[in-house]
């Protein structure tokens, strides 16, 4: 059995769109929160998780992020947008 993956948006305290992909959200969340995640994200503090989406295996994960950091801003606001999850539930995810 696979396990669980998920791919992740979150949106930076400069209002860029970081993609990313982990077997654990709410760990993996909170290194990016303390300045210990992605370089990309360490300048452009305070991250918010705004887009969530799960899936079997972590090959499936990785191709699922390629496939989103090539898209184009609108088009992962538009993803955002329609998936997007309320802040409440967002903390849930992370707590």
């Amino acid at each position: 059995m696979a396990d669980t993956y998920v791919v992740y948006i979150l949106e930076c305290g400069d209002g860029s769109l970081y993609t990313g992909m982990t077997n654990n959200l709410k760990q993996r969340v909170k290194m990016h929160q303390a300045g210990k995640g992605a370089k990309y994200t360490r300048g452009r503090l305070p991250v918010r998780l705004r887009y969530v989406e799960m899936g079997e295996g972590k090959s499936w994960a990785l191709r699922r992020e390629r496939e989103i950091k090539r898209l184009p801003r609108q088009k992962k606001r538009q993803l955002i947008r329609e998936g997007e999850i309320p802040d409440g539930e967002a903390e849930k995810l992370c707590e």
